[in-house]
Parts: structure tokens; sequence; C-alpha cells
């Protein structure tokens, strides 16, 4: 996916979730973050960032930051770019001649990002967007996810069902060894995943390459359970 309108910028500090002070052109502008995890490992005083301008002239914030260096690697923070990218990815055959592909899908109690047919079997793929990392070495989530909990215990029961059943994990970044579960913060996913696993759900990770202006699924990245 690629962004219009981006505009370089320092990032100064975070009040809360939603907002950031961030310097661009000179001015410290308020600016809104689309992603509402911790992420302060990616944002620290003086980070270098990339905001995009918005074109809506009524909006409390004129820009949106989207990707941030960290170190020499770029990183999309946006939480809406991984099911863009995913799309994307699926409809170029990333997972092979699929049809049917549809986002939203409500199926039992649970509404999957995709759903798609392949080889005659109706299949459901949950994304989920990945930006911690540390050497290399990247986890999943970086704070507790009920919903995530929720979701994969919901591509299980479909299996179970005779469906297929997807959790693809997009890394917002390019250039890492490996994706873990992060049990030190969330353990009720990581065994929530390791059971679906276990249960025939298809777990991928991919990474992406990331430009201050663009990101695109990429390439396979191990998945170490």
């Amino acid at each position: 996916m690629k962004y219009a309108n981006m505009v370089p910028g320092t990032f100064l500090a975070r009040p809360n979730r939603f907002i950031a002070h961030v310097e661009i052109g000179g001015q410290t502008e308020v600016v809104h973050v689309k992603n509402t995890g911790r992420c302060r490992e990616l944002l620290p005083a003086g980070a270098e960032v990339w905001c995009q301008k918005s074109g809506n002239p009524t909006r409390k914030t004129k820009f949106d930051l989207i990707t941030v260096r960290k170190g020499g690697r770029l990183i999309n923070m946006d939480s809406q770019a991984p099911n863009f990218a995913a799309k994307e990815w699926l409809s170029a055959g990333g997972l092979g001649g699929i049809q049917d592909l549809r986002a939203e899908t409500v199926h039992g109690d649970s509404r999957f990002d995709f759903s798609f047919t392949l080889d005659g079997k109706r299949c459901f793929l949950e994304v989920k967007g990945v930006t911690l990392e540390s050497g290399g070495i990247c986890a999943f989530p970086d704070a507790p996810t009920e919903r995530g909990t929720k979701h994969l215990r919901g591509l299980a029961e479909a299996v179970r069902e005779g469906f297929g059943a997807y959790v693809l994990f997009v890394i917002q970044m390019a250039d890492v060894e490996s994706l873990h579960p992060n049990d030190a913060t969330d353990p009720n996913f990581g065994a929530a995943l390791r059971e679906a696993a276990a249960g025939g759900v298809q777990v991928i990770a991919m990474d992406c390459a990331v430009s201050a202006d663009e990101m695109r699924i990429r390439k396979p990245v191990p998945v170490v359970l």
C-alpha cells in the first residue's frame, strides 16, 4: 500500500494513546497516532518519523503518524496497514489461486478479517500486525489481547467444522529473524496460538518492505512456537 502527502518530522512526546507531538517544518504539531498499542520502544524523543497530511480541513489533527525509524530499520506503525497489505497480497496470489475474497466475514461468534475459497474449501483468515522487535526477533502481542485470543479459538473451531483457517502475522518491517508469541505479556494468547496450530490452523508470518510512504508484504518469517 502507498501513502500520499507524506512529510518528515521529529517525534517529541506522546501525551496519550491517540496523539503525539511531532516537529514538522519547524512547528510543533499535534498528530494522530494510528496505533493505540504501547509502542514505547518505537517512539523515544527525537525519533525520525513520517506523517501523512490529511486532506480533510475539518479534522482536529492535520497529520497521521505512519512510519518511524528505529536504528537502521523503518517500521510502519499504522494499525490499519496490515489489512490493506494482506488484501493486496492475497489478491496477488500470496496463498495461491484463491477465489471469492471477502473482508469482514462473520462465522460463529467471530468476525474474521477475510474469507475466501481455496482448492474448493471455504477458509477464514485473521490478520495481526506486528511492530514489536528486539535484535531482529519479533513478538506478538505488545499488550494483552482478549480479542486476539478469541479470534484464535474461533479459527480452531472453524477447522473442527471442516473449514480452512489461517492467522497471518504481518510484520511491519523487513529483515527480521523470527516471530514468537509474547508469553510474558499475554500467556493466554500464546497458549491459544499453540493450540490453534496443533489443531490445524495455518500460522504464517510475513515481513514487509517498508519505505517512508509505502508498505508491502515481502517474504516469509519463521514462527517459533
